[in-house]
């Protein structure tokens, strides 16, 4: 991934350290440091564990999820190709963290080099926009199926779906590189310790010598354009369908409508509700290491939980599973 085309990162390390004392000469930076979750020893080997667990479910319930729908005709739907599309998403966006922080663990260090970091923070706001706008894509996809469902299938048709599952890779992408633009522009580092267990770039810029009042407002306009014009969607999508759900004149109807939303709602308020504050809150000044576990609930906690959300709430994915599981075990 380091070598592939769209990504320049030999002639970016290594940059230097501001002395602070300005007779002192400039530091050669080749790596920096993620200082993780915690320093105490005793709780490595729990946080090892953890993590690795949390790692295997989340691969696998997502991997059941993309196998479930592939394999069952009747999940051959727009909404369950976008699922299985965040599914795979997840996988990657799970994938670019928690692996690294494991390795750190068991090797007893917290280095990464200066390419590996900008590998690691590229890819993860490659998945991390992909799971904002593909949740932005569903949101709109349960939009027509309440407020136009007789046009349903019109609409939402297959070239539409890879259309936009397209966009939500571009867009993403265009997200990554604007991020590297960034970085890449920077000549200098105050610190080399990440206060995170991976290369947040928020937290890297604010390690930076430039003017921080041009970096926060380079993070708030890029915040607003990839995170709240999707958010934005999104909100647009559901105030639509709950005035399409109010004018439903049965009680029974209108839970049955909007029972198709709780799993997608859910997730979103989970993502966004942190990930959003995260974001914004380091755009203002450097997060205490105790704001670490915010991260961890949106980068870790949520690709996990999506699974259950989605396959406990939904009767045709607990079928589809059900279906598959007893197919792999009768093999």
């Amino acid at each position: 991934m380091s070598g592939s085309s769209w990504m320049t990162i030999p002639s970016w390390c290594p940059r230097y350290i501001q002395p602070q004392n300005p007779t002192e000469n400039l530091t050669s930076v080749s790596e920096f440091f993620l200082l993780g979750l915690s320093d105490d020893p005793e709780l490595q080997p729990l946080l090892c564990i953890l993590f690795l667990s949390t790692y295997l479910v989340t691969v696998l319930g997502n991997l059941l999820i993309i196998q479930a729908v592939t394999s069952d005709p009747h999940l051959h739907t727009p909404m369950y190709f976008f699922l299985s599309t965040l599914s795979l998403a997840d996988i990657g966006f799970i994938s670019t963290t928690v692996p690294k922080m494991i390795v750190n663990i068991l090797t007893h260090s917290r280095v990464i080099s200066c390419e590996g970091c900008l590998t690691q923070m590229s890819i993860f706001i490659l998945f991390g926009g992909m799971d904002c706008t593909l949740l932005t894509a569903m949101a709109y996809d349960r939009f027509v199926a309440i407020c136009h469902p007789l046009h349903y299938m019109a609409i939402m048709n297959p070239h539409l779906c890879g259309f936009l599952v397209l966009v939500s890779f571009l867009v993403s992408l265009l997200e990554s590189q604007v991020h590297n633009l960034i970085v890449l522009q920077l000549t200098c580092f105050k610190d080399v310790e990440i206060s995170n267990f991976f290369c947040d770039p928020s937290l890297l810029l604010d390690l930076s010598c430039s003017d921080m009042v041009t970096n926060n407002i380079v993070m708030y306009f890029v915040g607003t354009i990839f995170g709240f014009l999707p958010l934005s969607g999104i909100f647009f999508s559901y105030y639509k369908i709950l005035s399409s759900i109010l004018r439903i004149p049965s009680t029974g109807g209108k839970y049955k409508a909007f029972s198709t939303c709780g799993s997608h709602l859910a997730v979103v308020c989970l993502f966004y509700g942190t990930s959003l504050g995260v974001y914004l809150i380091s755009a203002i000044s450097q997060p205490p290491r105790k704001d670490v576990t915010a991260s961890v609930v949106y980068t870790v906690v949520t690709p996990m939980l999506n699974p259950f959300i989605y396959s406990l709430r939904n009767r045709d994915i607990k079928r589809a599973m059900w279906k598959l599981l007893s197919k792999i075990l009768s093999s």
